[in-house]
């Protein structure tokens, strides 16, 4: 019986050890990647105490209005519509890691400024307004990098992998850090615990510092910046397919931040809940993402890029429906955080398949351009939706901007569905033949053994 009883556990334990060891191939097995990965996974777990504390600050400590709130979701966007085209052009023109890296220090030392202004008897929402302006600044121009980092670290068709990894790398912190923020917003409440995140991002810009990519800068000696420019926005509006997406994501982006305005100011005045609750319904938005993280590969190659982007977006736009319909009491609270459970998959769905497909899509030479135009676009109904959002939440009620969310998104995705240009989509497409048009300010071009040396290694995905 004992000898049985140990042969049992002896298999359990071997069957636990081939769980935990990666396969053969796997992209957690190169160096370069695995140290990118931890880096994202730092960054992220503090992103998620901000996700939580910055708003709550401006709900709770400042008490906010919702057209105040849509106003401090506008600040951060602002930058991606006033900078991202000429970004693209001077990403195109520089190494990529550097402004990564630098982009992470700035991102830690503009979130602790909050808690020093709070100290000093200094903190308003003109101070919150200038530190999400410079928050979507960094996002502008370092995440675009970050984004073109991925492409010199991982073969092309392996990038729906490498956003999926990623993902589960965010998606893990989504789980841990909303209730790691709501504790830390308890003991020393939000704005002080936002040096907590100012601490993680530092040590992820540490980590990057470490990564070592080849990139070879190849200057040319016509370009000329609005040139490059204007090659970047022509080489965009001449592809459909990105078009396509331009168009789905940015809608959803409308609808996206209409929502976001008065999610926590429907939890915290309409549900009652209180900061450290708020934290701890997010864990189901974590839940999502983990979920997504480990199935959307396979997800994705058993329905198509195309076809499981549209099913990310009609996810995300049931959670918002049901959110605006669901009473109060415990109901609207299973609610609220079946609505961020819903998010955490839909958003995944989408982002994978959004980044995979518009890098896989890009020659080199024109990645900065592209991304920076594509951001542009994407991001230009955000500001206008968060407007909305705030708009709706103040004058009509919390629930008819979630309503406004919901409705509008799930007409989204039926739209897009409708998209041949979409629904066809079922595996990634290759870069187009190099033309003149695409070398215009190919300044930034990988060096030699570039497609050798990265074989197999993975980057990161971003929201934005």
């Amino acid at each position: 019986m004992q000898e049985a009883q140990s042969n049992l556990s002896l298999a359990w334990l071997d069957r636990l050890r081939r769980a935990l060891t990666l396969p053969p191939g796997d992209l957690l097995r190169d160096a370069v990647y695995r140290r990118l990965w931890s880096s994202i996974l730092i960054s992220s777990l503090g992103g998620q105490v901000t996700m939580l504390a910055l708003p709550l600050t401006a709900a709770v400590l400042l008490n906010a209005s919702p057209t105040q709130m849509g106003l401090l979701t506008t600040m951060e966007i602002l930058p991606f519509v006033l900078f991202s085209l000429p970004s693209g052009v001077w990403l195109d023109r520089v190494r990529k890691l550097p402004v990564y890296v630098w982009g992470e220090t700035l991102l830690a030392v503009a979130v602790a400024t909050v808690p020093l202004a709070a100290m000093m008897g200094w903190l308003s929402m003109a101070w919150l307004y200038v530190v999400g302006f410079v928050l979507g600044t960094v996002y502008t121009t370092a995440g675009s990098a970050a984004q073109i980092v991925l492409t010199q670290v991982v073969s092309r068709d392996r990038l729906v992998e490498a956003h999926a990894k990623n993902a589960l790398a965010s998606s893990g912190a989504e789980v841990a850090g909303p209730g790691l923020a709501g504790m830390l917003i308890k003991l020393m409440g939000a704005p002080m615990a936002l040096a907590v995140d100012a601490v993680l991002v530092l040590i992820s810009a540490l980590i990057l510092r470490g990564i070592k990519v080849q990139e070879e800068l190849h200057k040319a000696e016509d370009s000329h910046f609005w040139r490059d420019l204007k090659a970047g926005v022509h080489f965009v509006r001449e592809r459909a397919l990105l078009i396509a997406l331009a168009c789905t994501v940015g809608g959803w982006q409308l609808f996206n931040n209409a929502a976001q305005v008065v999610q926590i100011l429907f939890a915290t005045r309409t549900l009652g809940l209180s900061a450290q609750q708020v934290g701890l319904s997010y864990v189901a938005l974590g839940a999502g993402t983990v979920l997504t993280s480990v199935l959307g590969h396979r997800i994705s190659r058993r329905l198509g890029p195309g076809p499981c982007l549209v099913l990310g977006v009609a996810v995300t736009g049931l959670g918002w429906l049901l959110l605006s319909l669901a009473p109060l009491g415990p109901l609207g609270i299973a609610a609220f955080a079946f609505m961020l459970f819903t998010f955490g998959v839909g958003a995944v769905l989408i982002f994978i398949n959004f980044l995979s497909l518009r890098q896989a899509v890009t020659p080199a030479p024109m990645l900065g351009r592209m991304t920076s135009t594509m951001r542009w676009l994407i991001l230009i109904p955000a500001g206008p939706g968060a407007l909305a959002g705030g708009w709706l939440g103040e004058h009509l009620g919390l629930r008819s901007a979630l309503l406004f969310a919901g409705v509008g998104t799930l007409l989204l995705g039926l739209l897009a569905w409708r998209s041949p240009v979409l629904r066809s989509v079922r595996e990634l497409p290759t870069p187009e033949e190099e033309d003149e048009e695409a070398q215009l300010g190919a300044e930034a071009m990988p060096g030699p053994g570039f497609e050798t040396q990265t074989d197999g290694l993975a980057g990161r995905v971003s929201s934005k």
